[in-house]
């Protein structure tokens, strides 16, 4: 069986970790990257110990020349890049006030421009192939600004706008892009936390208010199964007990 890579941008201890171990029980390995590369440990055993294969990286995905490494490295040392998961958060609350320049242009780079470094680079080597999925991680700041989120929204509505162009350009090359809106908060430990700071018990939640990371994992899977025939551009998925 030829090997293929399924390169995860963004590899947390949730979301991240999960779209990675269900591409792995598939048969991909798992390329994982996070900015932190000894933080990677407890998933890339995980992923090994559910008899898949797994490569840690550690890179700042808003560095070009990283990205380009990394991209050239894996496609000559491991496998050619069949799926590429474009998954950081950069999710920040600041009124529009205490927001400053620095903030601003920080979190623009890591939650599009760092989306716009993988997407090229993968790009690069997806289309002398004639395939590959390319999918990005929006959010409910995608599709909409909120108070005290200026940096978040416009950092995730120009994802958005890229996922777009991306999608548009390479969709007739047999390239599938897919923009994943999450309208909901996903059950990790930072969510909790943001839980708790408000005041609520996150234990106390009515059932069906978080997202399970499996669960979402699942939806990745899923787009990159669609037949061409049949993609999707854009998903917009939550919990059965969400309003919107």
């Amino acid at each position: 069986m030829e090997k293929k890579a399924a390169l995860v941008i963004g590899a947390g201890d949730a979301l991240g970790s999960a779209i990675a171990r269900r591409f792995a029980r598939e048969g991909f390995i798992a390329c994982v990257a996070r900015r932190n590369g000894e933080k990677l440990a407890p998933l890339v055993e995980k992923i090994r110990t559910e008899g898949g294969e797994a490569v840690p990286f550690g890179v700042d995905a808003r560095k070009e020349e990283a990205m380009t490494a990394l991209v050239e490295g894996i496609e000559r040392d491991v496998a050619p890049i069949e799926v590429a998961i474009f998954n950081i958060g950069a999710n920040v609350r600041f009124s529009l006030l205490e927001t400053t320049s620095r903030v601003y242009f920080k979190v623009w780079e890591m939650g599009c421009f760092a989306g716009f470094l993988m997407g090229r680079e993968v790009a690069r080597r997806m289309l002398p192939r004639g395939r590959g999925t390319i999918l990005l991680t929006g959010a409910t700041a995608s599709m909409r600004g909120s108070a005290g989120y200026s940096a978040f929204s416009g950092a995730k509505h120009a994802l958005r706008a890229l996922a777009q162009s991306m999608a548009r350009e390479l969709g007739p090359h047999g390239i599938h892009v897919a923009h994943l809106v999450i309208d909901a908060g996903v059950d990790t430990a930072w969510v909790r936390e943001r839980i708790r700071a408000s005041g609520r018990d996150p234990d106390a939640l009515p059932p069906g208010t978080l997202m399970d990371p499996a669960s979402v994992g699942e939806t990745y899977w899923a787009l990159h199964r669609q037949p061409r025939d049949a993609w999707a551009f854009e998903l917009e998925i939550r919990p059965h007990g969400e309003t919107w």
